[in-house]
């Protein structure tokens, strides 16, 4: 069973603005209303403890404009990276 007192690690979102259309797919398919839009209409994370990580929005972009990694994703990335350079 998990240990109730370990955190969650909130997965890192990343919305590119450059790529967004705005057509709010991304936050209308997300199931725990982590993403939702601003007044222009563009995704923005807006609770982000509440991202389960499913990747939904990531799937159903049209324009690949976003992106969801789980944050030791990334640490295991820089040091996959750092013992590269060290060999």
């Amino acid at each position: 069973m998990a240990d109730p007192k370990s955190k969650k690690e909130t997965p890192n979102i990343d919305i590119y603005k450059a790529w967004c259309k705005g057509c709010g797919i991304c936050a209308a398919f997300c199931p725990t209303g982590a993403l939702a839009r601003d007044e222009a209409g563009f995704p923005y994370v807006k609770e982000p403890e509440k991202c389960i990580n499913c990747g939904w929005c990531e799937i159903r972009c049209p324009d690949f404009a976003i992106t969801v990694k789980q944050r030791n994703d990334d640490k295991k990335v820089r040091e996959e990276g750092e013992e590269a350079t060290q060999q």
